[in-house]
């Protein structure tokens, strides 16, 4: 007996599903880190991302029998994300099923489907990323979140200084010093990027910069398929997304990946439409990408040579 709709449905979800979902994330180093960090939500109207802005302004020495204060300051606010839904489609006519009787090429015919939904869903999300506001449906991305004067999680960089994030405009030719001067800027104490992130060309650039006996590579990158160099310790990857003449220095810690729980690459069974002869299911996702401290994230915007 030839493939049903629901055995299709439960091969495709259970043999291609999850190597589509390892094999999206698997594709890109920021990916991959977010993967590794996401927090799934329960739901919600929004994504909400608590946020301690201030210090506790009743405190201070004291000695013996003094008064305290007791006066309470605002001192937590929170950043909200709208949910983005993105999704992949996986059609297969009637025409196609029939050019590929039996159920062993019927399924290598789906598996071709998946990986076609695979690139397609890989590429948006990752795309995505740096969204920088202009497109609403996407997730907010870095090129958002990691400036000064916009509006961020509801808000705004230019009205807060607390949520502005370190970015270097004027530097135009990449150097050693000037990446040092960022990587300070976004760092204290024990918090200081631990990723850098740039295109082809920035990575080429920095390769230069380096001595011979200098380049060594992130063991963490380097297990994972990607090709990266380090800088005070952490890795430097290419990423083909990330805009030209940028380099990002970002801490993971506060970007988050914040997929629906139950809307985390799903896959609507597949279903046959009244005015088509087509069987057809799709891979839903939704999610936010989330920023709680942009004062630990930098960016070098300029660079050219």
């Amino acid at each position: 007996m030839a493939l049903t709709y629901d055995q299709i449905t439960a091969i495709t979800e259970k043999k291609f599903l999850p190597k589509l979902v390892d094999n999206v994330f698997n594709s890109n180093p920021l990916l991959k880190k977010m993967k590794q960090n996401e927090q799934p939500q329960p739901g919600g109207d929004k994504v909400v991302c608590p946020l301690n802005y201030a210090a506790v302004s009743a405190a201070g020495w004291y000695q013996g029998s003094e008064t305290l204060s007791t006066t309470d300051n605002e001192i937590i606010t929170a950043a909200e994300y709208d949910w983005k839904q993105l999704y992949a489609n996986i059609s297969i006519t009637r025409r196609d099923e029939l050019r590929n009787m039996g159920d062993s090429a019927i399924i290598n015919f789906v598996k071709s489907k998946v990986e076609v939904a695979e690139k397609t869903i890989r590429d948006k999300l990752a795309t995505a990323l740096y969204n920088d506001g202009s497109d609403a449906k996407q997730i907010q991305g870095l090129k958002l979140a990691v400036g000064t004067a916009n509006t961020v999680g509801g808000i705004s960089q230019s009205t807060y200084s607390w949520w502005q994030a370190n970015v270097d405009t004027s530097t135009t030719t990449l150097t050693l010093s000037a990446m040092q001067g960022l990587y300070g800027d976004c760092g204290e104490g024990t918090e200081y990027p631990n990723m850098v992130v740039g295109d082809q060309d920035m990575f080429d650039r920095y390769y230069a910069l380096l001595q011979p006996q200098q380049r060594f590579a992130s063991s963490e990158m380097a297990d994972g398929g990607f090709k990266s160099l380090q800088f005070n310790g952490i890795p430097v990857v290419v990423d083909a997304n990330c805009a030209a003449g940028d380099m990002y220095m970002l801490n993971m810690n506060y970007i988050v990946l914040m997929p629906h729980k139950d809307e985390n690459f799903r896959l609507e069974p597949f279903v046959k439409p009244i005015n088509q002869n087509i069987k057809s299911a799709k891979i839903y996702w939704m999610g936010a990408l989330t920023s709680s401290n942009n004062r630990r994230q930098g960016l070098m915007d300029s660079i050219t040579a």
